[in-house]
């Protein structure tokens, strides 16, 4: 593919700042598939972070192989035609609500955090995201990678401070996770539907990723440590929550409320990094989107980037985020789909 060729770090980075969106960055994608299982949840982290590693190489691997624009390629290369065809539809669908969905969650936190109409809120997310799209692939890249040191500044530097001040209670941990009702029981399967989830919101960007690597060794060391961070940033999330976990569980954004323990500046300060983080996902999907339905840096790309964004902004008016959570279960099922076709690949080459 055309372009300037990619190394590890910058691989890594993408890979990173495209699954660490608004439910990573604020708390509640932790709380619900690791925190709850209390202890347990640790296993669950690093079983989730061995895959991250696993299947984001082997999507790396797939789109530098089939030097793949979008991701459509290596949907219906891993899950066959027909059932290619179908993962491909709900994968194309969700990114579009999930754009919907994160220019709503920019609204709520303008009004939330800093007393802001929505509509604003919303409005500047969709902005930011159609101008970086429309800077071409390598600015989405760019532009993604940039805020991921932030965020796990940010992160390691309230974990830090969190255990610091209030060290975690083991027992107490142990007796709220009797009592929690994780979404998946086993912490297993909540460590593998969590990987799938992302793996499929992520795909729209590793997949050209991939096909702009530098060489072999560029993918690799970029899943390895892209992996390596998404685990460390989200056991950090998850230690810090489990040093009041009754208490952040109440909260939609669990890691507000945490950073909000010490100061309103600190509070204020990861609310900011929450909305950057909202940013990454928002363009990732926006570009995804576009990308699939029509070719890249053609006047009919910047047209469709145009109405769908602008779709997606009055479709946060209208409330369209809380449909989107009626497609977790159906995205969930995409990427059981895709990753076992990316494993019966692999095991195939084998």
């Amino acid at each position: 593919m055309a372009g300037p060729k990619l190394g590890s770090l910058t691989i890594a980075a993408a890979y990173i700042g495209t699954v660490v969106g608004a439910g990573f960055a604020s708390g509640q994608e932790v709380l619900q598939f690791f925190t709850f299982f209390g202890l347990k949840g640790i296993f669950a982290l690093t079983l989730a972070g061995f895959l991250f590693v696993f299947f984001g190489r082997a999507v790396l691997k797939l789109g530098n192989e089939l030097q793949a624009a979008t991701y459509a390629v290596i949907v219906r290369h891993a899950a066959g035609p027909f059932l290619g065809r179908i993962v491909d539809g709900i994968i194309t669908f969700f990114l579009f609500g999930a754009l919907t969905a994160m220019a709503a969650g920019a609204g709520a936190i303008f009004a939330e955090q800093f007393g802001l109409p929505k509509a604003l809120g919303s409005a500047v997310m969709v902005t930011a995201s159609l101008v970086t799209v429309l800077s071409g692939f390598h600015g989405v890249v760019l532009a993604i990678s940039f805020f991921v040191p932030i965020l796990l500044l940010s992160v390691f530097g309230i974990c830090a401070a969190t255990l610091f001040n209030f060290p975690i209670d083991l027992a107490a941990v142990n007796r709220w996770a009797e009592t929690a009702k994780p979404v998946i029981p086993f912490w297993p399967l909540s460590a593998v539907a969590y990987v799938s989830y992302n793996i499929v919101l992520s795909i729209a960007i590793l997949a050209p990723l991939g096909a702009r690597a530098a060489h072999a060794g560029a993918i690799t060391r970029g899943a390895l440590w892209g992996g390596l961070g998404l685990f460390a940033g989200a056991l950090a999330i998850n230690l810090a929550i489990l040093t009041v976990p009754s208490a952040a569980a109440q909260f939609e954004v669990p890691m507000v409320f945490i950073a909000g323990r010490f100061s309103p500046l600190v509070q204020g300060g990861y609310g900011l990094v929450l909305l950057a983080e909202i940013y990454t996902t928002a363009v990732a999907n926006l570009y995804g989107f576009t990308a699939r339905v029509s070719p890249i840096e053609t006047k009919r790309f910047k047209k469709i980037a145009f109405f769908t964004a602008a779709a997606a902004f009055a479709a946060s008016l209208l409330g369209f985020s809380t449909l989107v959570r009626y497609l977790y279960s159906a995205v969930g099922v995409a990427g059981v789909l895709l990753l076992g076709g990316l494993t019966y690949r692999i095991w195939r080459r084998k």
